[in-house]
């Protein structure tokens, strides 16, 4: 009546009584076949072992770690070239592994793939959630296998990162000392052209613009001063010739006569000394100074007396140029002292235009310096970007080689084995328990679905309840019957029948046969 009415506990409980062979045999037949699958199946043992990540034993601050890459993802790329056709073939080789079933050798390799399990470890109490080591397990039938296998993968790790980190801070350092020369050249390069120029404008480069204007100042003084000092000497020197001239026509007038020629010389001679004592005294002193103004008045005066004497004769008064045997002494001191005033015009016209060159030079440096100082910025600007350019890569290379000597000498971060491959002692496939328990929940869940499939086909009459589910009638009497009944197995009345017990109750007016 399972698909006629609910039903309650007592008629689950009947139905356990009656069926419950029929969950009980399936339940412990499929357990016994679940052990004995046990001994069937090809055991797999799982040799495992702990790597961890040793940080670097130099602080960071005195050498810098040539890799700055998340090991999660170093430890990805070195888990792909590890399980590389190149590097499992020979481990594959070296124990025959899967040989066995003549598999080929890329079967062999992707089985060996799926056998080995990398599983990285992220600890909680890390500041930076780092990752500090990871496992590595490998599985086979056999447990010697199995160790020696996962404890070749843990060494190609170990050396992996070895070369990993070696080849790095060896390429790096390559890099920049390639770099850090062709910086150099640049910085020589740079370096030659500022020289040059330095060399080719000196004296117009910024910063010499003051300087050059104080020298053309200078200059300009000195220009001036020379242009005096010339204009004087022209006007002594023409003052000379003019009393050369007046000597020689003096003499000439007079002939030998003593008397005649005695007075214009004694003025002479006094003038000559007047002229040496001025020349003396505006060396030491200036123009106002009282002595040269006492000086400079008795030469006008003596000049002026010398100019009120008689005339020579008209024939003789341009002066003679090349000086004669018969000139008085003072004609040849005044000779003496126009090839002195001639040699002094020619030293200052000769300063004159020396000045005059360097007043142009510093005049064409001043005019120039804007156009030179705005190319003079460029090279040093440039000079300046190779030159810092340099310094960095410099300091970079320097951090490179410590990086790499310290990487050569395994003081930078490592992986270290903490845990060696260990040897199982018991498989991890197939599981007993595991496998009696599954076939002992699959024989329950396969004989009750049985029984409930007998259940809901049963239409047997069993108590009072089943009476009205399927009359809608009230009982007046149950009459208690017990014996065996053979009747039709099902409706189509073939020839199989089976025994059914009928349990007869006594309950006072109305007589039902549950059998019916």
């Amino acid at each position: 009546m399972l698909g006629h009415r609910a039903l309650t506990f007592d008629d689950y409980f009947g139905i356990l009584k009656r069926r419950g062979w029929m969950v009980t045999v399936p339940a412990i037949l499929l357990a016994l076949v679940g052990f004995g699958a046990t001994f069937i199946v090809t055991p797999q043992y799982v040799s495992q072992t702990l790597i961890l990540v040793e940080q670097q034993k130099v602080p960071d601050e005195y050498v810098k770690p040539v890799l700055e890459e998340d090991l999660t993802a170093r430890l990805a790329s070195m888990k792909e070239q590890i399980l590389s056709r190149s590097r499992l073939e020979p481990i594959i080789e070296r124990f025959n592994l899967y040989g066995t079933k003549k598999a080929s050798m890329d079967d062999r390799i992707d089985q060996t793939r799926k056998n080995i399990d990398i599983k990285p470890i992220h600890s909680e109490m890390a500041r930076t959630g780092g990752l500090p080591g990871f496992f590595i397990s490998f599985k086979d039938a056999d447990p010697h296998t199995a160790q020696q296998v996962c404890g070749e993968i843990a060494s190609l790790f170990v050396t992996a990162n070895l070369n990993a980190r070696a080849q790095s801070a060896e390429g790096t350092t390559d890099f920049l000392k390639s770099q850090l020369d062709a910086a150099k050249r640049s910085l020589d390069d740079q370096d030659s052209r500022l020289a040059a120029f330095q060399q080719k404008y000196m004296g117009r480069l910024p910063g010499e613009e003051q300087p050059n204007m104080n020298m053309l100042t200078s200059l300009n003084t000195q220009l001036d001063a020379a242009t005096q000092a010339l204009n004087r000497m022209e006007q002594d020197k023409s003052y000379i010739e003019a009393m050369i001239a007046q000597q020689q026509g003096m003499a000439a007038q007079t002939g030998d006569s003593k008397g005649g020629a005695a007075v214009p010389g004694a003025q002479q001679a006094q003038l000559q000394a007047l002229l040496s004592e001025e020349a003396d005294l505006t060396k030491r002193y200036t123009d106002d100074y009282p002595d040269v103004v006492a000086v400079r008045r008795r030469i006008k005066e003596l000049r002026a007396e010398i100019a009120a004497a008689p005339p020579a004769p008209a024939a003789d008064t341009k002066p003679s140029s090349a000086p004669s045997r018969y000139d008085s002494p003072t004609v040849q001191q005044l000779r003496a002292q126009l090839r002195s005033l001639d040699q002094g015009i020619q030293a200052k016209r000769h300063e004159q235009a020396l000045i005059q060159n360097q007043v142009h030079v510093y005049q064409d440096r001043i005019s120039s310096s804007p156009a030179i100082q705005e190319e003079y910025k460029t090279l040093t600007r440039d000079y300046t970007t190779a030159q810092g350019f340099y310094d960095e890569l410099l300091r970079k290379m320097n951090q490179s080689k410590m990086a790499t000597d310290l990487e050569r000498r395994q003081q930078g971060e490592q992986f270290s084995v903490m845990d060696q491959p260990n040897l199982p002692d018991a498989p991890m496939f197939p599981k007993r328990g595991v496998f009696v328990g599954a076939g002992f929940m699959g024989g329950l869940i396969l004989g009750v679905m049985f029984v409930a499939w007998k259940e809901y086909r049963d239409t047997a009459l069993r108590s009072e309840r089943d009476v009205w589910a399927f009359t809608k009638l009230p009982t007046l009497g149950v009459i208690s019957f017990s014996g065996e009944v053979l009747e039709p197995a099902n409706s189509g009345g073939r020839g199989r029948f089976r025994k059914r017990t009928t349990e007869i109750h006594s309950a006072g007016k109305s007589l039902v046969d549950t059998g019916a």
